[in-house]
């Protein structure tokens, strides 16, 4: 039987590698002149499609809805984005891309997924699948431990 030490010495080893997973995004980001919710906003944005709102990018990344809204103020002062109200819900925006913004967000994205498809393609796709069936294992496990099951139908 594995005690409680094996166990969480293995949870401090993920929360280690979690803590660096998220700092290569932040200085990859600040590489590229961006912030890593700058970054993260640029990603929603551009592949959000066309109901893209801030209330979307922040339920989907869990970004404040304050610090999306600085990051579209830079965005749009820099010319990157416009701001639609939407027909059905005249308190929501629709966040799309100027001319501009696209070439941009299109330049930064480009960089980016060759990057982390370099790191795939170095993993290799069967371990990428490990991968992610484990993280998506933790998550439901945790959520049931937490009392939240709701999330065990996306898994």
């Amino acid at each position: 039987m594995i005690s409680n030490a094996a166990f969480i010495e293995q949870l401090n080893q993920y929360y280690a590698v979690w803590q660096e997973y998220n700092y290569v995004y932040e200085e990859w980001a600040k590489a590229h002149g961006l912030s890593v919710n700058s970054l993260l906003v640029l990603c929603a944005i551009h592949d959000g499609g066309d109901d893209c709102t801030q209330k979307k990018i922040s339920q989907r990344w869990l970004i404040p809805k304050q610090t999306i809204n600085m990051v579209f103020k830079d965005f749009e002062r820099r010319g990157f984005v416009e701001l639609f109200p939407l027909l059905e819900d005249k308190r929501n925006k629709v966040i799309r891309f100027t001319k501009a913004g696209k070439e941009y967000a299109d330049t930064i994205i480009s960089k980016l997924r060759k990057a982390e498809l370099f790191a795939v393609e170095e993993i290799g796709i069967e371990r990428m699948k490990q991968l992610n069936e484990n993280m998506a294992l933790f998550v439901k496990f945790f959520s049931k431990a937490g009392g939240r099951e709701s999330n065990e139908a996306s898994l």
